[in-house]
C-alpha cells in the first residue's frame, strides 16, 4: 500500500495541535502538503460559488482557501490543477445503517468513497439486536480505522418495542451511559419507541438523559402521522431530528418544533420529493433540513451511488445545487456539533474534498479524504483491507428444529368455508404498510392463501434462541405468480427470520437453507434454489467484498422478478415486514402487531 494511502487511515491531529502549522502555511512560512489550484469553490457557508480559488492542505486539514496559494508551495508540495472544476466538500450521510448494505463497515466505505461520501453517521442497531453491546463495540472499533469519517450512534431501542417483540439481546440506559465514553460515539441512535418517550418510560428517559449529559445528539424516529399531542410530547422528550416523515406537513412540523428534518432517499424509501416542497414551495429555511439515505442496498451503492444520488435527486426536485450540497454537508456537521471539524471547505476543517466537473449533475472526478486522494473517475484507488470479525459472531442462526410445510399451516376455526383475515399491505417505495383484510378459503381446517389476488403467506421464524417458534400471517403487494419462497435473516429490527411464499414446502426449504449457511437471503422455487446471498456475520452482513455481494444481490433481484415481483427494491420491503415501530401492520415473534395502537391483534377476524 502506498505511504500516502496509509496516511489516509490515520485521523488528522486535533485542530489545537495543528493550528500553529496551519497558520504558518496560510502565511507562507511553511509549505503545504497539497495545493489544489484554479478551482471554483462551492462555499456552503456563504452559499456561493467562488471562481479562481486555490486550496492549501497540511496535516490532513485545510490551511488556506483563497485566490492564490502559490506562497504555500514548496519543493515537496503536491500540486493539482482543478482546471476550473468545482471544489465541493465531502458528502455526509446523516443517518444510515451499514448492515442494510449486507456488508461490513469497511466494505460499505469501499463502495461509497468513489461516490463522494467522506463522512457517515451510522446506527448499528441491527447488529445490536442480535449481539447486544458486543456487536456495537465491534462495529464501533471497525468504524474507527476507516480512511473516512465514520461516527457511531449508540442504538437506543434494543428491542425496538419491548412489549411487541423479543430480539436476540436487550440494552438499556446503563449500556448507553457506558457507550457515551467511547471515542467514536457521536450520540444516541434513532429513538423508535415513540410511545415510550410520550409515556415517560424509564428506559427511554434514562437513555436520552445520559446522551444529553454527555453533550451529544439524540436521534429521532417518530413514525406516526399524528401531529397532535403525541408528536409534541415526543419532541419535548429530547429527540433532535427525524427521518420518518413522508409528507410535506411532516417536514414543516418538525422544523417548526426545532428539530432537523432528515429527508431520506434510500434503496426503497423515496421521501425527498414530497418533503422538499417545504423549501421550494413553502419557503422554509433550508438550514434546518438534512439529506440522508437510512437504508441502502449493496446493489444501489455499487450501481447507482450513495449521497451523490441523494443530492442529484434533491437538485432535480428544484433545489439550487449549492443548497442541496449544504443539506448533505454543513447542515449535517452543525447538527452533530462538528461544524469546526468537517462539512465545509474552510481553514481548520478536515480536508475532505471532491473535484466535480458538472455541479448540477454532481459529476465527481476525484475524491480526497484527509487530504489524500482515495478515488478517481468512479474507481477506488485506496487499498482498504478487509476487517476480521471473530468466529463467534458467525453462529447466530438457531432454529431449534428442521422446519416442514406443516409449520406454516394457519389453523381455521372450522373445517371448511371462508374466513376474514388481516393482511399486511406493502407500500412501494415507502416504509409504512397498510392494514388490509381479505376473505380467504378454508380447506381441511387450514386457511389458504389467495395467489390470484396477490395474498401470500408470511412467517416469522424465531432464530435467536432456537425455540422452533413460527408466527404465521398474510401479506399482499409482492405480486408473486409462481411457486416460490423468499427467506431472510435480515428482519428489522429484531432480526428473526422472515419467510414470504406462495408454496409452504418452498418456505420450509428456504428457512432450513438459511439455518444451514448461518444466515442470509435465499429464493427457492419448487424445491430449487434460484439465488442465495450468504450473510454469516450475525446473519446480517457478508464477509465478502461489496462487489461480490452486489452481484449476488442482483441475482436475487432477478429471481424475484422471475417469480412475478415487480416492486422497486422488493427485498428491502421484505426485510422491514417485522419492523413493529412503523405503522400500520407488522409481524413479530409474539404475533401480528397493529402498530398504530401498539398492540397484538388476532390474525383472523370474527365472522
Amino acid at each position: 500500500m502506498p505511504a500516502s494511502v496509509k496516511n489516509a487511515f490515520r485521523k488528522p491531529e486535533p485542530w489545537s495541535a495543528l493550528a500553529p502549522m496551519l497558520v504558518d502555511v496560510a502565511m507562507g512560512r511553511k509549505a503545504a502538503d497539497l495545493v489544489v489550484r484554479n478551482g471554483r469553490w462551492v462555499n456552503v457557508h456563504s452559499g456561493e460559488v467562488i471562481p479562481g480559488t486555490d486550496l492549501a492542505i497540511s496535516g490532513g486539514r485545510f490551511a488556506y482557501c483563497g485566490p492564490d496559494a502559490s506562497h504555500a508551495i514548496g519543493e515537496k508540495t503536491k500540486v493539482v490543477d482543478a482546471r476550473g472544476r468545482y471544489l465541493v466538500p465531502g458528502l455526509c450521510d446523516a443517518h444510515m445503517h451499514v448492515e442494510s448494505g449486507m456488508v461490513t463497515v469497511t466494505e460499505f466505505c469501499r463502495a461509497v468513497i468513489p461516490h463522494g461520501t467522506t463522512s457517515m453517521f451510522v446506527d448499528p442497531h441491527e447488529i445490536a439486536n442480535v449481539l447486544g453491546l458486543e456487536g456495537v463495540r465491534l462495529m464501533h472499533d471497525e468504524a474507527a480505522v476507516q480512511p473516512i469519517n465514520v461516527y457511531v450512534q449508540m442504538p437506543s431501542c434494543v428491542p425496538s418495542a419491548p412489549a411487541l417483540e423479543r430480539a436476540g439481546a436487550e440494552m438499556g440506559a446503563k449500556d448507553v451511559t457506558e457507550a457515551m465514553d467511547w471515542d467514536n460515539i457521536i450520540g444516541l441512535g434513532e429513538v423508535m419507541n415513540f410511545p415510550g418517550v410520550v409515556q415517560n418510560d424509564s428506559t427511554m428517559v434514562g437513555e436520552i438523559a445520559a446522551t444529553m449529559e454527555a453533550g451529544k445528539t439524540v436521534g429521532g424516529h417518530y413514525a406516526s402521522s399524528d401531529l397532535g399531542r403525541p408528536f409534541h410530547g415526543y419532541v419535548a422528550g429530547g429527540p433532535a431530528d427525524d427521518h420518518e416523515g413522508t409528507r410535506v406537513e411532516d417536514a414543516i412540523a418538525r422544523v417548526r418544533q426545532g428539530m432537523k428534518a432528515m429527508l431520506r432517499l434510500g434503496s426503497a424509501w423515496y421521501d425527498v420529493a414530497s418533503q422538499i416542497k417545504a423549501i421550494t414551495e413553502q419557503g422554509l429555511d433550508p438550514r434546518n433540513f438534512i439529506l440522508c439515505t437510512d437504508d441502502s442496498h449493496s446493489g444501489t451503492l455499487v450501481e447507482e451511488g450513495h449521497m451523490d444520488r441523494v443530492v442529484r435527486h434533491a437538485i432535480e426536485q428544484g433545489l439550487r445545487p449549492v443548497t442541496a450540497i449544504q443539506m448533505a454537508t454543513l447542515n449535517t456537521a452543525q447538527h452533530f456539533n462538528l461544524e469546526r471539524e468537517l462539512g465545509s471547505i474552510a481553514p481548520g476543517r478536515v480536508a475532505d474534498l471532491l473535484i466535480v466537473s458538472d455541479l448540477p449533475a454532481l459529476a465527481i472526478d476525484e475524491v480526497y479524504a484527509r487530504g489524500v486522494r482515495l478515488a478517481r473517475n468512479g474507481k477506488l484507488e485506496a487499498d482498504v483491507p478487509a476487517y476480521p470479525y471473530p468466529a463467534r459472531v458467525k453462529k447466530t442462526v438457531r432454529l431449534g428444529k428442521r422446519l416442514n410445510a406443516a409449520d406454516f399451516d394457519i389453523p381455521a376455526p372450522r373445517a371448511a368455508g371462508r374466513v376474514k383475515a388481516r393482511v399486511i399491505g406493502v407500500v412501494e417505495n415507502q416504509a409504512p404498510t397498510r392494514a388490509l383484510t381479505a376473505e380467504l378459503r378454508i380447506e381441511k381446517g387450514v386457511v389458504s392463501m389467495d395467489r390470484r389476488n396477490d395474498v401470500c403467506q408470511i412467517a416469522l421464524v424465531e432464530r435467536h434462541r432456537g425455540t422452533g417458534g413460527v408466527t404465521n400471517g398474510f401479506v399482499s403487494g409482492f405480486g408473486y405468480t409462481q411457486d416460490c419462497a423468499l427467506a431472510s435473516t435480515v428482519a428489522h429490527d429484531s432480526h428473526h427470520m422472515i419467510v414470504v411464499g406462495t408454496n409452504k414446502s418452498d418456505m420450509a426449504i428456504a428457512a432450513n437453507r438459511l439455518g444451514q449457511v448461518g444466515g442470509g437471503v435465499v429464493m427457492v422455487s419448487q424445491g430449487r434454489e434460484l439465488a442465495l446471498v450468504e450473510l454469516p456475520i450475525a446473519g446480517l452482513m457478508s464477509d465478502e467484498r461489496a462487489e461480490i455481494v452486489a452481484g449476488k444481490a442482483a441475482k436475487l433481484a432477478d429471481a424475484m422478478r422471475e417469480m412475478g415481483c415487480t416492486l422497486n427494491n422488493a427485498y428491502m420491503q421484505h426485510s422491514l415486514l417485522a419492523l413493529v415501530v412503523i405503522p400500520e401492520l407488522r409481524i413479530s415473534d409474539v404475533g401480528i402487531i397493529e402498530v398504530t395502537a401498539f398492540r397484538t391483534v388476532d390474525l383472523l377476524l370474527p365472522s
